[in-house]
């Protein structure tokens, strides 16, 4: 497939944080796009306010008529999230198109640039941000495609004039595997996912396929301790080829010092807050040096980057309330955002709300997720977000506040939440989740600061 040829694309799944920054480049190249989504979210609308036609019934008469017969000029591009039973999926395969997924397209974009993969179960999606950041900031225009909504820029997709492209490389579906990068970063293998890997040893394999991937001459960037044996490795207050220490807080920010054995950066100050974001600023550091990035350019890259929208995000911070946003969803990415919480705040009581993601990953995580829960003050517990599954017998929300030992801590719906907060009105607040838990924000934020 070549991608000047392309003139017109429809994307099934279109409202997933990766297809609308697909939409966006393809519009951006000035081809026609148009997609499918089941639900309506501000994402979806945002991009219809960009020219790109939405629509959120699964039936092949919303299908424009221009992509009823295959074509060079016609793409169709789908997210293994929508199941294969999709009418408008169906339809496309009967019609003879050959529809491709949504890694397989960034493989294809990124094939001749110079290409920086950022891989793991966690941290990837600040660290491709970061990455991004400090090439533009330091002269250096690439591409991103990102899996979440940089602040600086507004946007989960970047375009620039230089060869240089980062991208976000996502282990679901094994992905990532359809990229062949010049630089590979590796954040984490925790177990994740097992509904696609079986067990925790096949996701291993496949982020040690993906490590063997690189182009000749690339370089691969992993963190310390994790299953791989070539390479640099990178961490925080330990023996690794590039580390993060000398880390502390002052004035309610993160600052640390860099060190790689041929470069030291001190006194950084990063411009988000968590100890897990400087493990995510060594790997990005270490990155851009590859690409003779300057100390300096970097050191001030850092300070002014402002992160992803939901993760550790700042919802209120006031006086009297502290309230952040994250999109965790695996327990040890609650657990770096929760210490990080109680390492800046280690005076506050937390109230934690948690939306759990998936039926599979409740079951295949429960106690890890009532262990790290257990360190809030207060848990207001939601219904588990189905997302792409049906439900497994015995598999709820329950499971998990009966495995927990704190005794602040009851199931609730959304609307219960929201009294709840409006009541009470907790000091240091955290709504955390991958589900559609981000709608709980700004009716949370009112509650917070509605006066009674």
């Amino acid at each position: 497939m070549k991608l000047n040829n392309i003139e017109q694309v429809y994307l099934v799944g279109i409202g997933g944080i990766g297809m609308s920054g697909l939409a966006r480049y393809f519009k951006h190249l000035g081809c026609v796009v148009c997609g499918y989504d089941k639900t309506s979210t501000p994402l979806t609308k945002q991009l219809v306010k960009e020219g790109i036609q939405v629509t959120y019934e699964d039936n092949i008469d919303t299908i424009p008529v221009n992509f009823y017969k295959p074509n060079k000029g016609t793409l169709i591009i789908y997210t293994p999230a929508i199941p294969h039973y999709a009418e408008i999926l169906s339809f496309f395969r009967e019609k003879g198109f050959e529809p491709k997924k949504r890694s397989e397209v960034l493989g294809i974009i990124s094939k001749d640039l110079i290409t920086i993969a950022v891989a793991g179960t966690h941290g990837k999606t600040t660290t491709s941000s970061m990455i991004a950041h400090i090439l533009k900031s330091s002269g250096i225009d690439c591409s991103a495609f990102l899996g979440g909504i940089a602040t600086n820029y507004n946007t989960n997709v970047l375009f620039g004039k230089s060869k240089v492209v980062v991208i976000e490389a996502d282990e679901y579906d094994r992905s990532f595997l359809t990229l062949h990068p010049d630089v590979a970063i590796i954040t984490s293998m925790d177990a994740d996912h097992l509904d696609i890997y079986g067990d925790h040893e096949r996701l291993k394999e496949s982020f040690q396929l993906f490590a063997s991937q690189l182009k000749i001459g690339g370089r691969l960037i992993y963190h310390k301790g994790l299953p791989i044996h070539s390479g640099d490795t990178y961490g925080i207050n330990t023996f690794a080829d590039a580390i993060g220490d000398n880390i502390r807080i002052e004035n309610g920010a993160f600052w640390f010092n860099f060190n790689n054995g041929k470069e030291t950066i001190n006194n950084i100050q990063l411009g988000i807050a968590g100890i897990h974001n400087i493990d995510n600023a060594v790997a990005a550091i270490q990155a851009a040096l590859y690409l003779k990035v300057k100390p300096d350019a970097i050191h001030k890259a850092l300070t002014s980057f402002r992160g992803v929208k939901r993760r550790f995000e700042y919802v209120v911070k006031t006086d009297k309330h502290i309230y952040i946003d994250d999109y965790a969803h695996h327990p040890e990415e609650l657990r770096a955002c929760i210490s990080s919480i109680k390492q800046l705040y280690p005076g506050k009581k937390l109230t934690t709300v948690f939306q759990p993601h998936l039926f599979t990953r409740t079951r295949d995580f429960v106690d890890g997720f009532a262990d790290v829960l257990d360190m809030s003050d207060e848990l207001l517990l939601m219904d588990i977000y189905p997302a792409r599954e049906l439900p497994i017998e015995g598999v709820n929300a329950d499971m998990i506040l009966s495995r927990m030992d704190l005794a602040n801590k009851r199931l609730c719906s959304k609307q219960e939440c929201i009294d709840i907060v409006r009541m009470e009105k907790p000091e240091l607040l955290l709504t955390v989740g991958a589900g559609d838990i981000d709608q709980l924000v700004e009716p949370l934020k009112l509650a917070l600061q509605h006066v009674q």
